[in-house]
């Protein structure tokens, strides 16, 4: 299995968008082919019908003129045969062409991806010695002094970055999932709960969670906490101060769904399917007008290591009573 799975093609979000253009212009040409195809094929048998008279057999036949006489129905065969070969080799020739078309836009996100973890790895250690640097300032500067604050409000920021650099990395690394690490998803989403719990309570914003006795997917533990923290991070930042929260996980045949669902204001100023999308993020909440809704990591991330582990993750519902987002997984 592990050598099976080290010659297997890693699957991402990135390739299946660029297969799923190259489909959809393969799809779109051959359309376009079908129909001229038909269209020339109904006129030659209109025109074939329409020539085609007994009463020529009868006549007769002037000096020098040499006449060909053909079964209609054979050639209307001929021509329907031809049609279909001629609709499938426009197949054939824009799926070539599709793929061709789209390998450079596989080619820039791979670039992209590159680029995003060597930054990111760069940045790691950097940010890693400034927040350390932070630490030993806020241990010599006196307890509820102004400077303690601000070291306290700049420690909050360098944690922050860290946390984005974090996201990033991940968002950026393709790996195969390890068909051999089942996670109890129970557990690690808890984890991740609870320490969203803190954070929301300076806002009295109440986190409840709703599960199964027993859910174990096929996704490492690194990655269902990840999942769950960017959900529920996401539904904090943009519900109003007091309101609920909930993160709901069942199993439903051999899939898990963990569904998020928050009270706030609904998706606005981007389409819901493109919240997944790197850098994309909605505007602010109209509780919090001002606030920055995010980076636009996030939520890609989920989407990202959904689709790895063989799941997918979707905005189930959006309104101006809330939004649910639904992660599915396969269950081990």
């Amino acid at each position: 299995m592990p050598g099976r799975l080290a010659h297997e093609e890693v699957v991402d979000s990135d390739a299946q968008a660029v297969r799923r253009a190259a489909r959809t212009v393969t799809w779109q040409i051959s359309a376009a082919a079908t129909l001229l195809v038909l269209a020339i094929i109904a006129v030659a048998v209109l025109v074939i019908i329409a020539q085609s008279r007994p009463s020529e057999l009868l006549e007769p036949t002037s000096p020098g003129q040499q006449r060909i006489y053909a079964d209609s129905h054979e050639l209307i065969v001929a021509l329907v045969v031809i049609g279909a070969g001629a609709v499938v080799v426009a197949a054939a020739i824009s799926w070539l062409v599709a793929r061709r078309a789209v390998r450079p836009l596989g080619e820039a996100l791979r670039i992209q991806r590159t680029f995003v973890a060597d930054a990111s790895h760069e940045l790691r250690t950097p940010l890693a010695a400034l927040d350390a640097r932070i630490q030993l300032l806020q241990r010599r500067a006196t307890p509820g002094s102004p400077l303690s604050d601000g070291l306290r409000e700049l420690r909050t920021d360098s944690r922050v970055l860290i946390g984005l650099v974090n996201d990033l990395l991940l968002a950026a690394e393709v790996a195969p999932p390890d068909p051999t690490a089942p996670t109890d998803a129970v557990f690690a989403a808890g984890a991740a709960i609870d320490a969203m719990r803190v954070l929301a309570a300076a806002r009295g914003i109440t986190i409840g969670f709703d599960h199964s006795p027993t859910v174990t997917v096929l996704m490492p533990d690194v990655g269902v906490r990840r999942c769950v923290t960017a959900l529920v991070d996401n539904a904090v930042n943009h519900s109003p101060d007091g309101a609920d929260v909930l993160v709901r996980l069942t199993v439903e045949g051999k899939t898990a769904r963990l569904a998020v669902i928050d009270h706030a204001g609904g998706i606005r100023g981007v389409e819901p399917e493109r919240i997944f999308d790197r850098f994309a993020h909605a505007e602010p909440p109209a509780s919090r007008p001002g606030q920055r809704s995010g980076f636009g990591i996030g939520l890609a991330l989920v989407r990202d290591l959904a689709v790895r582990n063989g799941g997918t993750v979707a905005v189930a519902e959006t309104s101006e009573h809330g939004t649910t987002i639904v992660v599915t997984l396969p269950t081990a």
